[in-house]
């Protein structure tokens, strides 16, 4: 498994609005495709993740979502504009890394949640 704390830098960002997804390359050769839904579910924002542990939220209905587009954050991140208004999340290179590694995992994570809560993607 990477290493989740090292910077890893962006070599290409691209948005695929028709795809509902982000791919990004990292200058490590990682490559990863991001569907959108993922991204808003996992959105770093505190309206998702809470203001401490164990207060993330659960995020359903998301399934058609898109990304509207993508605005720099300095050097070190992008804001993500969600076609359902959500723009609150701040994503740095080094949690869109993570993301992309934990993706399987979080994944499985979250659609095991939305079952044992009753709840539709």
């Amino acid at each position: 498994m990477a290493t989740l704390g090292t910077t890893r830098w962006p070599t290409e960002l691209r948005l695929k609005q028709a795809e509902k997804r982000l791919e990004i390359s990292f200058d490590d050769g990682a490559t990863f495709r991001l569907p959108a839904e993922y991204l808003r579910v996992e959105s770093p924002s505190a309206e998702v993740q809470g203001h401490g542990p164990g207060q993330k939220q659960l995020v359903s209905g998301r399934a058609q979502i898109g990304i509207a587009r993508i605005e720099p954050v300095g050097n070190y991140a992008v804001r993500l504009v969600f076609d359902d208004g959500h723009d609150t999340g701040i994503y740095s290179w080094s949690y869109l890394y993570e993301l992309g590694v934990e993706q399987e995992r979080r994944w499985a994570g979250y659609l095991a949640a939305l079952e044992k809560a009753g709840l539709k993607r």
